[in-house]
């Protein structure tokens, strides 16, 4: 372990952030009510230029009129490169009320990125007298994004999450496909005849979960876009698990159950974590730093592995 002791991750459920156009207030009730642990009101993509002035309208009636339960509420603001940005950050947080937890970047690029929002949010904060402070959630979906990829993670003691935008992505690494996440047709490798496809989001998720685990962010992963796939969804939502990342985007209401299965530890998981932390109270009892457990050893690492899933459950629980 270094000298400097990685942060950890803010202590907040974020197994499935389900999004919903700014434009389409009639659909703000229903993800209210939705298993989702996040809910992300849009302003960007999904939110056509002409109705952007309506739709940030509709989210800062919404935030205050709408019982959001326990839900961590998050709106994703339009990109530094938009004029429409700086009116939606001052908007929200002079209209909004207190009920408003995070905002969304997109497109970042460089910790400057969220500097700037970051020195916005603050003097309006100050100027207004708001209690609650904001949080920040950036999206990578740049070349430049994932070049700058641990110097954003350090950018602003705000910063809460982390997530891939795959099809920006793409797009800016010149990447030959159409898709938004999941396995690329043409992105396979050939032995004796057959095809094994890889994974071409795995490099780019890895980084964006080594630079959050090193500065205490939680690392996320972003859309499906085929969400008539379940299959898809839940193979590559088990894919970014298994690397690491806390949830995974519900770009429609369907995915919200898949992704909360599939970041959410099994009883069976959560069973076999709490055996190895009391094997290993039991070895360390008897002056030992490692044991065996069902013919493996485990020791101080497996502590930490095993504490990860123990806490996640007890979060569910609560």
């Amino acid at each position: 372990m270094s000298f400097r002791i990685q942060p950890p991750a803010p202590a907040r459920l974020n197994r499935c952030q389900l999004f919903g156009p700014g434009s389409r207030p009639a659909i703000f009730e229903k993800m209210a009510k939705s298993e989702a642990d996040v809910i992300n009101l849009d302003l960007e993509d999904s939110v056509a230029p002409d109705d952007k002035d309506q739709a940030r309208k509709n989210v800062i009636q919404a935030i205050g009129d709408i019982d959001w339960g326990d839900k961590y509420l998050s709106v994703r603001i339009n990109g530094l490169d938009t004029p429409w940005w700086y009116r939606d950050v001052v908007d929200l947080l002079e209209q909004a009320g207190e009920r408003l937890d995070q905002i969304m970047i997109p497109k970042v690029g460089c910790a400057s990125d969220v500097y700037a929002v970051d020195a916005l949010v603050s003097a309006v904060e100050q100027a207004r007298g708001r209690s609650k402070r904001i949080t920040l959630e950036v999206i990578i979906e740049s070349a430049a994004g994932i070049c700058h990829v641990e110097e954003i993670a350090a950018g602003s003691p705000r910063l809460q999450a982390m997530s891939l935008g795959a099809a920006d992505f793409a797009a800016s690494m010149g990447m030959q496909t159409t898709g938004i996440g999941g396995t690329q047709e043409n992105y396979y490798m050939l032995r004796d005849g057959q095809k094994y496809w890889s994974d071409p989001w795995h490099w780019a998720q890895a980084a964006i979960v080594a630079a959050c685990r090193t500065h205490g962010l939680l690392p996320v992963d972003g859309p499906f876009g085929d969400f008539s796939d379940d299959e898809g969804f839940i193979a590559q939502a088990r894919r970014s698990a298994t690397l690491g990342m806390v949830g995974k985007w519900a770009i429609h209401p369907r995915q919200v159950a898949l992704a909360n299965q599939v970041f959410s530890p099994s009883p069976e998981q959560v069973a076999e974590a709490r055996e190895i932390l009391a094997a290993m109270e039991k070895a360390k009892t008897e002056g030992a730093g490692a044991t065996v457990y069902k013919g493996r050893l485990v020791d101080i690492a497996s502590i930490r592995q095993a504490e990860v899933i123990v806490r996640q459950a007890e979060m569910i629980g609560r």
